[in-house]
């Protein structure tokens, strides 16, 4: 087992400007690295990452000190029955017919939205303009709450997401998201309740009345389940449709095809979740000793599953460096399900519930952003810089294109 001086430390700027160079020294030197600061053992080799999260050995037991302090107790903490049940409850609404019939007029309707602000400008911020702002609009309206609240949730999902990636530990981070954590249990609470009371055809009349088997969620239950939704369908979508853009903007020959070929986008949306996963790393907990990458990581124990350096290791990919819409060696026809070739979503029982609600979101807005940016282009001399640790994609992404009515 290596220690973490003989490669880049994961809290160095040095990793935060170029995580990637980082990623091949940790796979081919330090497969299996224990991290003093963090607290955790580090694995980054496609094959060890890809068991993390399928063996059942390394459980979510973390989550009650990495995620409960933001979110309350969620779905993410539970296991065997308990976690089966209440998955059942809510991966309805995220599923292929459901999600078609009721909720892609609410994204297409949001997407449509924002282009309409900026389509007759010729130039755009994606990132501040479009894609931060356009899952958040989706999630609230999905869940039937007030459009005038869009603000506020903007709010509170940019609190959690630095919660969570707040690896240094800053406490000013920490205390922000136990704030929100409680505004938006005042804010929520009372809303379920009322909307018990009178279901209407949204998401949060479906997670009020879903019941299995005489189990049904409780309002606290919901709460996190909106919260856990506005961070991982938020940042999966919002990094992900800038950081689709940047990787075609920079190999104009597959921006050429994808534009010809919309068939092409989920292909173009399964190969930068490969290539630049908006998450970069997941923690789980092993129930005992295991085996792994050399050595032996202890009962108890965090470990920090490298998902950005395992989606390119070379031992699964070829040219895994490189951006390729048309590499056969990741599926797009299974990329948004468990049975999923790369690990952005995770894998096994825990896989992202809300994938197939990521691809409809990137695929509408793909689509409508090229429909009015037919020549869409990087505006002269803007170079597409990624920023972030925990989560990653584009800190901006300045766009110039003919103004379209």
């Amino acid at each position: 087992m290596t220690t973490a001086p003989e490669v880049p430390d994961i809290l160095s700027p040095e990793f935060a400007a170029d995580p990637y160079a980082a990623y091949t020294a940790y796979r081919r030197d330090a497969p299996l690295l224990w991290h003093e600061p963090m607290q955790s053992y580090i694995v980054s080799r496609y094959e060890d990452v890809s068991r993390v999260f399928k063996d059942p050995v390394f459980t979510t037991a973390n989550y009650d000190w990495q995620l409960e302090p933001v979110h309350g107790r969620t779905i993410l903490q539970l296991s065997g029955r308990e976690h089966a049940v209440r998955r059942a409850l809510v991966a309805p609404a995220f599923r292929g017919s459901e999600l078609e019939s009721r909720f892609l007029p609410v994204i297409e309707r949001n997407s449509a939205a924002l282009i309409d602000a900026f389509r007759r400008d010729g130039r755009v911020d994606l990132v501040a303009q479009y894609s931060t702002h356009f899952p958040i609009r989706v999630i609230v309206d999905m869940l039937g709450l007030d459009p005038a609240d869009h603000d506020r949730f903007q709010r509170w999902y940019t609190s959690i997401i630095a919660f969570l990636g707040n690896l240094a530990q800053d406490p000013e981070v920490a205390a922000a998201g136990e704030r929100t954590r409680v505004e938006l249990a005042e804010y929520m609470i009372p809303i379920v309740r009322e909307r018990r009371a009178n279901l209407g055809d949204d998401l949060l009349s479906t997670l009020c009345a879903a019941e299995i088997d005489g189990t049904a969620m409780s309002d606290e239950d919901i709460k996190s389940f909106v919260s856990l939704l506005l961070a991982a369908g938020g940042e999966t979508t919002d990094k992900a449709i800038s950081a689709v853009f940047a990787n075609l903007l920079t190999h104009p020959e597959q921006l050429d095809a994808v534009r010809k070929d919309r068939s092409l986008i989920p292909r173009a949306f399964a190969e930068t979740l490969r290539l630049t996963p908006p998450v970069h790393m997941i923690m789980r907990q092993p129930a005992e000793d295991v085996e792994i990458a050399g050595g032996t990581i202890e009962a108890g124990k965090t470990v920090t599953a490298l998902i950005g350096a395992a989606n390119r290791d070379p031992a699964r990919y070829a040219d895994a460096d490189t951006f390729n819409v048309f590499r056969d060696d990741l599926s797009a026809d299974t990329a948004f399900s468990a049975a999923a070739d790369h690990l952005a979503f995770a894998l096994g029982r825990h896989f992202c519930v809300g994938a197939l609600l990521a691809k409809t979101e990137v695929e509408v807005g793909v689509n409508q952003l090229l429909n009015a940016m037919p020549d869409v282009r990087l505006a002269d001399g803007h170079t597409p810089t990624e920023k972030g640790l925990f989560t990653r994609g584009p800190a901006e992404l300045h766009l110039e294109f003919t103004p379209s009515p």
